[in-house]
């Protein structure tokens, strides 16, 4: 058998140029399946592996992307809760797409320099932030100096960090919109209310109800976590004099958290009380009755991420996007 020392050698007996031949075998950048098919089934004949280290080393790049979410707003919070789940996956499978891996870290800010040992490392070559958390002025900061990092979450004016999230005011109006059309008159929200993406959902909301003419919102804080979110929902409703009929939710995972307790209470949904979610998580489809949400996109959030990072990786200039969230109707309204 033929023995072949490295990538030029390979390139050689393929009859393809190096960069070919490396595109190939690491499945980055733009080659033919063809070719890709033949190149692979000769280095496996020939039992070559690529020296990935070397070619790192020789392009300066890792071709890794860190995946931070900071959680400062709620320690309860993993990353096993089903938003994270579902947004780090979609991350994942855009960054393979384009031969990128993936270094994931949760985070608990206990100062201003939770970023830093991330970009110093030398392990990635840029950072999606999923969420800001409580840490947006963190981030600003980061940003002036740090180029390859985009984040998942609102936009406010004169911000300076690239962000790619749902516009949270217009789903927040969307979602109290949707339970009026229903013949909700006493509409409340649940759920966190704390940092730019939140406070803008229940701004929403409470803009919805002041055009209809209606009752103001009536808002339930709660925690992130489910079991904790549950118990808060549960004593708030329960203190009540009357029971809304029509609640928005914060999030899917804090809707599960309620449809819980008002069943607790004696309550059914949709019957008595109508509930909508918001993120569009596919988890929802499976609730009984199935969870009505307004959809963040998610899967097109990362992408745009993946792509708006790629482009500042290569130097390019970017700027922030919203994506329109839009109502998906099932049994729970």
């Amino acid at each position: 058998m033929v023995s072949v020392k490295n990538l030029k050698e390979f390139a050689e007996l393929a009859g393809v140029s190096t960069a070919t031949a490396s595109r190939a075998l690491t499945g980055s950048g733009r080659v033919s399946d063809d070719t890709r098919k033949r190149i692979a089934a000769l280095a496996e004949k020939l039992g070559y592996q690529p020296n990935i280290a070397a070619r790192n080393l020789r392009t300066q790049r890792t071709m890794t992307i860190g995946v931070l979410v900071p959680l400062g707003h709620e320690a309860l919070q993993h990353l096993s809760d089903p938003f994270f789940n579902t947004m780090t996956g979609f991350l994942a499978d855009a960054f393979a797409e384009h031969g990128y891996d993936m270094l994931l870290s949760r985070v608990l800010p206990r100062n201003d320099r939770w970023m830093d040992r991330f970009i110093g490392s030398g392990r990635v070559d840029g950072i999606v932030v999923v969420g800001q958390s409580d840490q947006f002025h963190v981030i600003e900061t980061v940003s002036r100096r740090y180029e390859p990092m985009v984040v998942w979450g609102g936009h406010s004016p004169g911000q300076h960090h690239c962000s790619i999230g749902s516009d949270n005011r217009l789903g927040g109006r969307l979602a109290a919109m949707h339970l009026i059309e229903r013949g909700c008159r006493r509409i409340a929200y649940a759920g966190p209310v704390e940092g730019s993406e939140f406070g803008e959902r229940v701004d929403g909301a409470r803009l919805a109800l002041l055009e209809a003419g209606m009752a103001p919102l009536l808002e339930l804080p709660t925690h992130f976590e489910p079991d904790a979110a549950y118990a808060d929902v549960r004593e708030k409703l329960g203190e009540l004099a009357k029971m809304p009929d029509g609640i928005v939710a914060g999030s899917d995972v804090t809707a599960i958290s309620v449809i819980r307790a008002l069943r607790d209470l004696g309550q059914r949904v949709p019957d008595d009380v109508r509930v909508i979610g918001y993120d569009g998580l596919p988890i929802g489809e499976h609730m009984s009755p199935p969870l009505t949400t307004i959809d963040q996109q998610l899967r097109h959030g990362a992408e745009l991420l993946t792509k708006t990072l790629l482009r500042r990786i290569g130097g390019e200039e970017t700027q922030s996007s919203q994506i329109e969230p839009h109502v998906i109707v099932r049994g729970s309204t």
